[in-house]
């Protein structure tokens, strides 16, 4: 198989250096969101400025970016949706991922030459949907994440060809259906269909009996009670296979709000896998191993394959615990090297000098480097890096060359 007749693989991206980080870590398209209209009102987003920049980083490298504007809309929203097309008009993303109607028409008519995307939240759960949405101008539909394999071979198999179909492959689960969700704006009046999720399915829950306020009883799974809205995150890196045959243009990996080292993990694991069967899928089963290694080693809240093999069940769910598993510390991204050669960082978590940690590249290697020196701005030494984004001048003791974005990492303890 050609590589061009792979699906595509889309990957997140909060600001602009994860952007290039994905860019460089495989990503054939980028998705991210403006500082409005996005279902991810607190992730950093991007400027205008930031998003012009990214979408011509992202084309020098033969990559496509599509921006987010899939609220469900109010009244108050419509004006400023209509400016907002208009300056995305000049800056020349790909595409856009909509889910509102009238958003969607909004933007026919202020961008016409942007593609349109019909967002997961606008509940793509059958063909006639799809050709509905076609014959209004879209080019593509993100998938319900409520549909099994079966259900998308039929979607594809009933759409004109030209519709592409888009689908989440990787990452959180939304507990409600395909992400439209009223439990945030019920509990705190923060609206998730306005981008101000406040993910209240991971907190922890008991039960109070209608007669008896204020006396909580613990919903028992065992005696640290249950979460009982806490779905495990969905990776689907052992189904490629399924994925191609079953007709789908893009696989999409969930994540705008992750960290440079989550989107290389995953974009750099995903990358090789869909290249490797692409050769020979008896290559794609041999390198299984590596495959699950390395997707470990992003946050994860353990495995599911979701609703692609039918309805899940209660083993697909966590009931002891709401927080991620963490395998590793992510400590920075390489953005360039000074008069002497040390590598520019700006630093995310604590290391010292002596410490040994990881250099994690793009081509699948993760070579070892010990840290002779840490250096500020200014050139004043120092033992350690306690304080979150300082930058940082690197003395480091490796085999062979830093490369420019490079992602720094250490096994977390």
């Amino acid at each position: 198989m050609d590589r061009k007749e792979l699906p595509e693989l889309l990957v997140p991206a909060s600001c602009l250096e994860v952007l290039k980080v994905a860019v460089i870590f495989g990503a054939d398209a980028v998705y991210i969101g403006g500082e409005a209209f996005g279902l991810r009102a607190k992730a950093k987003n991007f400027s205008p400025e930031e998003m012009a920049e990214g979408i011509r980083f992202a084309h020098e490298h033969g990559v496509k970016v599509y921006v987010t504007a899939n609220i469900l809309a109010h009244n108050r929203d419509l004006e400023g949706v209509r400016e907002y097309f208009r300056e995305l008009r000049k800056i020349g993303p790909d595409a856009l991922i909509i889910a509102d109607p009238g958003i969607f028409q909004i933007a026919g008519e202020e961008c016409p030459e942007i593609e349109r995307h019909i967002s997961t939240q606008a509940n793509n759960t059958n063909y006639a949907t799809c050709r509905f949405w076609h014959q209004l101008g879209a080019t593509r539909v993100v998938t319900a994440r409520e549909l099994s394999l079966q259900e998308i071979r039929e979607l594809r198999d009933n759409i004109p060809e030209d519709l592409e179909l888009e689908t989440f492959v990787h990452g959180a689960m939304c507990i409600s259906y395909s992400g439209r969700c009223l439990l945030s704006n019920f509990l705190v009046g923060r609206d998730a269909n306005q981008g101000a999720c406040t993910h209240p399915c991971r907190w922890k829950y008991s039960v109070v009996e209608e007669t008896r306020p204020g006396e909580y009883f613990p919903v028992y799974e065992n005696d640290r009670g249950t979460y009982i809205f806490n779905s495990k995150d969905l990776c689907m890196i052992e189904h490629i296979p399924d994925l191609v045959s079953a007709g789908i243009n893009s696989l999409k990996i969930e994540g705008r709000m992750k960290t440079a080292l989550y989107v290389a993990t995953v974009a750099r694991t995903y990358r090789k896998a869909l290249d490797d069967f692409a050769k020979d899928p008896a290559l794609y089963e041999a390198n299984m191993s590596w495959y699950q290694d390395q997707i470990s080693n992003c946050t994860y809240r353990q495995f599911t394959t979701g609703f692609f093999y039918g309805k899940p069940g209660s083993e697909e769910q966590i009931y002891d615990s709401n927080t991620y598993i963490r395998e590793y510390t992510y400590l920075g991204v390489v953005s360039g090297k000074d008069e002497q050669g040390y590598a520019v960082v700006e630093q995310k978590n604590k290391f010292c000098v002596g410490d040994v940690i990881e250099i994690m590249k793009p081509d699948g290697s993760n070579p070892l480097a010990k840290v002779r020196g840490i250096y500020d701005s200014e050139g004043n030494a120092q033992e350690s890096a306690p304080h979150s984004r300082q930058e940082l001048h690197l003395d480091l003791e490796l085999d062979g060359e830093l490369d420019l974005y490079d992602i720094l990492r250490v096994k977390a303890e």
